[in-house]
C-alpha cells in the first residue's frame, strides 16, 4: 500500500480497495520500526490516526457520492504549524511541553479534505535553519543516514523519503520546503504568496508560506489544491481556485515556454552543475525556448534579507531566563534582532521589496527560470554548523544561494528531483515562475517527470 503514490491511494480508498485503517496502521508500523534511526517525527499521534482513519473508513462504507478528495489518506504536519491537542514545539527546547489550542488554517484543509494526520514532524528552531538539527536531534537523510534530510521542514522531507507518510505539509520562508525535498529525491512547492494562509500566524514580513512535499509532482500538485485557502486577516490574498486545478495541470504538457537558465559559480558541485545543465538541454529537446539568464545569488538579497530575517527569529516570544536554552543560530538571530528598532525593520521591508521588484524585472521576459536547488549536495550532519553563528548563516546562503529569491518576489517555485550522484545521493532542479502561475511550473515539472522515466 505504501508503494502507491498520494493520487493512487486515494483513488484506491474511493474504489475500496484499500482500508484507511489498514494504511494508516502500515505508516504508524513504519514510524514504530524507523522513526528512531531518520529522526523524521517528533510526536505521532498513534490513536488520533487511527480514530480518524476508522472515521474515513464509515464514511466510505456509506456509499456517499462526495467523498472528500484525500479521504483515508495520510499525511505528516510540520511541527512550526499548530494541530490542536498534539505537541507543539517549533524545533526548540523552550517549547518542548507546549501543546497546540488550535488548528493552522492549512490543517482545517488538510482534515476537510479528508485527510489522517499521523504526527508532526522534526523542523529547524522556529524555522530558522536551512538544517534539521536541534535538541530533539536531526533528521537525517534516508539516502544516507549521515548526511541532513535540509530544512527547516527536514522532517516532513525525511518522513516522505523514507515511507513513513506518502506526502507531507512543509513549509517556505527561505527554501524550506525546496531545500530539504531536493535534499531528499523529492518534490516540493512553494505557492505564490497568498495561496496559503498562514492563521493563527503571522505574515509580517510575506516571506513565508505553507507547501507540499511529496514523491511526484502529481501528487504535490493534489496537495496544493487541498491546502491553498483564504482567512479573514490575511495580508495577502489570491483568488479561489477550482477544485482540481493543480492535479489537472499535472497532466498536460504546458505550451512552448521561454527558460531562462540561471548558472551556478564554478563552486557548485559537478552533481549539481549536471542536473542544470542536463535539465536545460531536455527542456530544449522537449520544445521550450531555452536561453542563458543573469546571474543571481546572496549579493542581490543578503543586507535586506538579514535583517529581516533576524527580526522574525525575534519576534517569537521568549521568556528572558530560557534564551540560553535557544541553540547558537537562534540566538544570534534574536540578538541581532534586539540591535535593530522600528524604523531599521520597515526600512529594510522597503528596500525588500525595491530588491523584489529588481530581481522579478531581471527575469520578466522568461516564463520559467531554471537553477540548482542547492549548489552542492547534502551536507554532512553537522556540515552546516560553525562555532561562529555568523559563518553558520553565510554557510547556508552558500548551500541555497537561489531558493530565498522566490520568498522574496512572491513568486511560486518547485523543486523537482532530476539526478542522483554516483553515490546516490539527489540533486534537484528549481523552476521558478510568474506570479500566480502555478499552474505552468506544475505542467512543466510533470513534463520533465515524464520524460525523466
Amino acid at each position: 500500500m505504501a508503494d502507491l503514490t498520494l493520487v493512487e491511494q486515494a483513488a484506491a480508498v474511493r474504489a475500496r480497495e484499500v482500508s484507511p485503517v489498514e494504511l494508516a496502521g502500515e505508516y504508524l508500523g513504519r514510524i514504530e520500526r524507523d522513526n528512531d534511526q531518520v529522526g523524521a517525527y517528533l510526536t505521532v499521534d498513534h490513536e488520533g490516526a487511527l480514530a480518524a482513519a476508522r472515521e474515513a473508513e464509515a464514511l466510505v462504507s456509506s456509499g456517499t457520492p462526495d467523498l472528500p478528495p484525500l479521504c483515508g489518506v495520510p499525511i505528516s504536519v510540520k511541527d512550526t504549524w499548530p494541530v490542536k491537542g498534539l505537541r507543539y514545539t517549533a524545533g526548540s527546547k523552550v517549547f518542548a511541553d507546549r501543546v497546540a489550542e488550535v488548528d493552522a488554517a492549512v490543517v482545517t484543509q488538510l482534515r476537510r479534505a479528508g485527510m489522517v494526520l499521523l504526527g508532526k514532524t522534526n523542523a529547524a528552531e522556529f524555522g530558522c535553519s536551512s538544517y534539521t538539527e536541534t535538541v530533539f536531534g536531526p533528521a537525517r537523510n534516508p539516502h544516507d543516514l549521515t548526511r541532513i534530510a535540509g530544512g527547516s521542514s527536514g522532517g516532513a522531507a525525511a518522513s516522505v523519503a523514507a515511507g513513513l507518510a506518502p506526502a507531507a505539509q512543509g513549509s517556505d520562508g527561505g527554501g524550506s520546503v525546496r531545500i530539504p525535498a531536493a535534499c531528499c529525491g523529492l518534490v516540493g512547492i512553494k505557492p505564490t504568496r497568498g495561496r496559503v494562509s498562514p492563521a493563527p500566524g503571522p505574515d509580517s514580513a510575506g516571506l513565508a508560506t505553507a507547501g507540499p512535499i511529496a514523491r511526484t509532482v502529481a501528487d504535490a500538485a493534489l496537495l496544493l489544491d487541498v491546502m491553498s485557502t483564504a482567512r479573514p486577516g490575511d495580508a495577502h490574498q489570491l483568488p479561489p481556485t477550482p477544485a482540481g486545478h493543480f492535479l489537472d495541470s499535472a497532466r498536460r504538457d504546458p505550451d512552448r515556454l521561454r527558460i531562462g537558465v540561471i548558472r551556478g559559480p564554478g563552486s557548485d558541485d559537478p552533481s549539481c552543475r549536471q542536473a542544470c545543465d542536463d535539465t536545460a538541454e531536455l527542456l530544449a529537446e522537449l520544445g521550450h525556448d531555452v536561453a542563458e539568464a543573469a546571474s543571481a545569488g546572496p549579493d542581490d538579497y543578503r543586507a535586506e534579507f538579514t535583517v529581516v530575517w533576524s527580526l522574525l527569529a525575534g519576534s517569537v516570544p521568549v521568556p528572558a531566563e530560557r534564551e540560553q536554552d535557544l541553540l547558537p543560530l537562534t540566538r544570534w538571530l534574536r540578538e541581532k534582532a534586539r540591535g535593530h528598532d522600528a524604523l531599521t525593520f520597515m526600512s529594510a521591508l522597503v528596500s525588500l521589496q525595491a530588491t523584489a521588484r529588481r530581481i522579478a524585472g531581471r527575469y520578466d521576459r522568461f516564463d520559467v527560470v531554471l537553477g540548482s536547488t542547492t549548489a552542492r549536495l547534502p551536507p554532512l550532519v553537522g556540515g552546516l554548523v560553525d562555532a561562529d553563528p555568523a559563518r553558520t548563516f553565510e554557510n547556508m546562503l552558500e548551500f541555497h544561494p537561489l531558493t530565498p529569491l522566490a520568498n522574496i518576489t512572491g513568486q511560486p517555485s518547485v523543486t523537482v528531483p532530476v539526478h542522483r550522484a554516483p553515490d546516490g545521493l539527489p540533486a534537484g532542479v528549481l523552476l521558478t515562475g510568474r506570479h500566480g502561475a502555478e499552474t505552468t511550473l506544475i505542467s512543466v515539472a510533470a513534463q520533465l517527470e515524464r520524460a525523466k522515466r
